[in-house]
């Protein structure tokens, strides 16, 4: 077994070049903190039976001996891929999906599926069928979502990487309560297959973990056009891995914008992230304020969500009733988005596109908070108010997640300090297009000048 705090990738794996452990030592750790904590924080939908764990043996294999949690909307040969949904609970896949596939190539070992919201659709991580997944910092607060069933395991030690996706900040919010690195990829860095929907820009698959450097290896392994989708990007010469650990502050030009959208955000929350901005500037890198206004942002990527919501679920037209509160909602607003207001939000992408292109000539990356709130009860399907302002739907608290999803560049969300209350706080580093290394690059640089640790979970 390993300990806890050499729980990175390339400390196990020096472990075993070292003989101080096996291949399966990773595994058999987090088989024993499953069995501690799961009950408490409920990270998992199903697990792999225990005589499945092996290791797959291939040369340049990233994450040789790694345990893998896999998000339930996603497809591991044998286990359910239930979404979360009464209408999916006796689903099961027969077949790896790509991504999958990959890991699994490159020596991971995948542990089992990680609870999300029905049909990933939410910012609060519970469903019908699991209930609800707490946050190992604090488990009366909620972990984030969607993929906050990978995130809870991360952060309370149950795997070494989880794979997720992010339409409007899936990945990125519970990074960012759970004390993470998680990225969005630009679209078709990471190929979904299979999809029904292959030329799918909004929503993307990606890695979380515990660190900038383990998320790269994770990245590199899950990256690379597939002839099944049409959706790629080439990555060759690109090198994560060597990029992320080469990255350096001298000669950054780094601009910081507290609310992009105009949302409010709790006073604590933006403290953190400003003094944490500010605080990289020193000797040639450079750091100020940058105006940011995506006003028109929120309204832009409803309207496109619920044009998705409503190709992604067309074949449920008839069961409706049978759908929980939330994802009946965004059909039904999806049902009702004019042919003029798809134009119009395109309209803002191309905005917020060409906003971009002058904002890089001037600037390396973006900073800004993740979440505009801390992490609240795990019991509220939403926090009723950011900043004093009342919140109208169940999403409009992830606008700072979900706007920069339009824009298809990279982003992630990097843990920066901890809060008044003692939880993690996430930023978002927003980097030019195709800059996934770069991005990563700097969120390591961040984490090593913000150490958070991890959770107490003594106390869970």
């Amino acid at each position: 077994m390993i300990e806890r705090g050499e729980d990175t990738i390339d400390s196990f794996q020096a472990r075993v070049a070292r003989g101080e452990c096996d291949e399966l030592s990773w595994w058999h750790t987090c088989q024993a903190e499953i069995q501690a904590r799961d009950t408490d924080i409920r990270a998992w939908e199903c697990l792999m039976p225990s005589t499945s764990a092996e290791v797959m043996s291939g040369p340049g294999q990233l994450l040789r001996g790694v345990p893998v949690g896999i998000k339930d909307i996603t497809d591991v040969a044998g286990l359910p891929t239930t979404f979360g949904s009464p209408l999916y609970v006796d689903n099961v896949a027969n077949a790896d999906a790509l991504v999958v596939e990959r890991l699994r190539a490159a020596g991971a070992i995948i542990i089992g599926k990680t609870n999300t919201p029905e049909f990933a659709a939410g910012g609060n991580t519970f469903n019908e069928v699991f209930g609800r997944t707490r946050n190992p910092w604090n488990s009366a607060l909620s972990a984030g979502g969607s993929t906050g069933g990978g995130a809870a395991a991360l952060a309370s030690g149950m795997i070494g990487v989880a794979e997720g996706s992010d339409l409007g900040g899936s990945l990125r919010i519970p990074a960012s309560f759970c004390g993470l690195v998680g990225i969005r990829p630009s679209p078709g860095l990471v190929p979904t297959y299979p999809s029904a929907w292959p030329w799918d820009d909004l929503a993307v698959t990606g890695p979380m973990a515990r660190t900038a450097e383990d998320t790269a290896l994770a990245l590199q392994v899950m990256a690379g056009p597939d002839p099944r989708s049409p959706m790629k990007q080439p990555i060759e010469g690109r090198d994560f891995v060597g990029a992320v650990a080469d990255a350096r502050l001298d000669g950054l030009r780094l601009a910081y914008c507290p609310d992009i959208i105009g949302l409010g955000i709790d006073a604590s929350v933006e403290e953190r992230c400003r003094s944490a901005a500010f605080g990289l500037a020193g000797g040639s890198a450079k750091v100020e304020e940058a105006d940011v206004a995506f006003s028109d942002g929120r309204k832009a990527f409803l309207h496109l969500r619920g044009v998705w919501m409503v190709a992604h679920m067309r074949d449920h037209m008839d069961r409706l009733a049978e759908l929980g509160d939330n994802v009946r909602g965004n059909i039904e607003a999806g049902l009702k988005v004019t042919t003029e207001q798809v134009a119009w939000a395109h309209a803002v992408r191309g905005r917020m596109w060409a906003f971009f292109q002058r904002f890089f000539q001037e600037h390396d990356f973006l900073l800004t908070p993740s979440m505009a709130v801390s992490p609240f009860p795990v019991e509220q399907n939403y926090p009723e108010t950011v900043g004093g302002r009342a919140m109208k739907t169940y999403v409009d608290w992830i606008a700072p997640t979900f706007t920069l999803s339009l824009t298809g560049l990279p982003v992630a969300s990097v843990p920066c300090g901890i809060d008044a209350t003692g939880l993690p706080v996430g930023l978002q580093v927003v980097g030019p297009p195709l800059g996934e290394e770069r991005v990563l690059g700097l969120c390591r640089l961040i984490q090593e000048a913000y150490p958070i640790g991890g959770p107490e979970l003594a106390a869970l």
